[in-house]
């Protein structure tokens, strides 16, 4: 029979070893997930490089200046809640399970272009082909653009982590035609690829991109004359191309700490005959309406319509609004994108372009749905298959 005096003592240790335990056990999750982190980082070798570059000189001097841009960080016009708190925990359990079909289930049906077809630009005219997610091939009246350019296997700062592409790209980039311009909406990695960037670098392809986003470039090697950085309403030309800056409502940032040190933006391209937009990441705004009387009607809108989220809904728009956003743009035809690729959100899959077609049908809006990979001529109508329910 113990003693209470012993007893005592017995409890208090037995207390002490379970706050041991404890230590232990968060000590060993911390060595554990800096050993992940280090492994990341190891195998990640251009990691530093990937980051892009620093915002000074001239470049700053214009930031300081510009009505979008306060105490260095971009902002948006509207009040934007960048929380992205919501249900968070509700949307964090979601996530982890996989409750929804957030991904193909089967192998995703992509078109290898023709190259043939592709060796003379269109002298008039719209000619393009979805690439997957944002990146878009696109002839305008003879002058070759490429939108949003993403050909690494993951939207990530690092090469093993990271949300991972569900299909392959349709044609590989050394064979794409040169193009005329590369344009940028801003910088995050589902848009911005350094990759890309350095193999188009050599070839002196011209970028334009929002301001800011031009320090990435220069420190991947592009040289400062290839480089047009506008502000928003800011326009310049690439030839006969005509390239405007729009709103866009968003964020930016590589890194958590150059969160908005650069801008975002919507595309407005009008060649001689034929007007194209292209909506960037982008929440909902009142400068569709003022694009829309500004620079329209539109032949084609190219607009975003995934990766929506009630935990983010002031900077991703869905399939709906970006219907009702091409009504007031004006755009005679619609291309969806940012969908499919890339699993960004807690919504099915399909559920964007599914969206955009109901949408569309309700407002009598000419949606142009290919496959990744297929060539589009905008001046021959055709009829578009529902292909992803094949798969679903």
């Amino acid at each position: 029979m113990s003693l209470p005096g012993e007893r005592a003592k017995t409890s208090t240790a037995r207390k002490k070893g379970r706050r041991l335990r404890k230590i232990l056990k968060v000590l060993v999750f911390v060595a554990a997930l800096v050993t992940v982190v280090g492994l990341i980082l190891f195998w990640s070798t251009d990691w530093g490089a990937n980051l892009g570059g620093k915002i000074d000189g001239d470049r700053l001097a214009r930031i300081e200046g510009s009505p979008n841009f306060e105490g260095g960080r971009a902002r948006n016009k509207l009040p934007t809640d960048l929380s992205m708190d919501g249900d968070i925990w509700k949307s964090t359990v979601e996530w982890v399970r996989g409750a929804k079909e957030r991904k193909p289930p089967a192998a995703v049906p992509v078109v290898k272009p023709d190259r043939e077809a592709l060796a003379t630009a269109r002298s008039s005219g719209v000619r393009l082909i979805w690439l997957g997610h944002s990146t878009v091939y696109l002839e305008i009246d003879g002058t070759r653009v490429l939108i949003d350019p993403v050909w690494s296997e993951r939207a990530s700062p690092f090469r093993i982590v990271g949300p991972k592409r569900t299909h392959e790209m349709p044609i590989d980039l050394e064979l794409i035609p040169t193009v005329d311009v590369v344009v940028i909406s801003h910088d995050h990695y589902d848009h911005l690829d350094m990759d890309v960037v350095n193999c188009l670098a050599p070839r002196g392809v011209v970028f334009a991109v929002p301001l800011g986003v031009g320090a990435h470039l220069e420190s991947w090697g592009v040289s400062p004359r290839n480089i047009i950085e506008l502000d928003w309403w800011e326009g310049s030309a690439v030839g006969s191309l005509a390239l405007i800056a729009t709103p866009a409502r968003h964020f930016s940032g590589r890194w958590v700490s150059d969160s908005d040190r650069t801008l975002w933006a919507s595309w407005t391209l009008m060649g001689p005959e034929s007007r194209v937009f292209y909506s960037g990441d982008t929440g909902w705004h009142d400068d569709f309406e003022t694009i829309g009387n500004e620079y329209g009607p539109f032949d084609l809108t190219i607009m975003k319509c995934g990766a929506y989220d009630d935990s983010w809904p002031d900077i991703h728009i869905d399939g709906v609004r970006a219907v009702e956003a091409n009504v007031l743009l004006k755009g005679r035809r619609m291309l969806p994108v940012h969908w499919l690729t890339f699993d960004l959100a807690l919504h099915p899959w399909s559920e964007p372009v599914e969206q955009v077609v109901e949408t569309a049908a309700d407002l009598g809006v000419d949606v142009i749905t290919p496959r990744p990979g297929e060539i589009v001529d905008l001046g021959s109508s055709g009829q578009w298959s529902r292909w992803w329910e094949e798969i679903r």
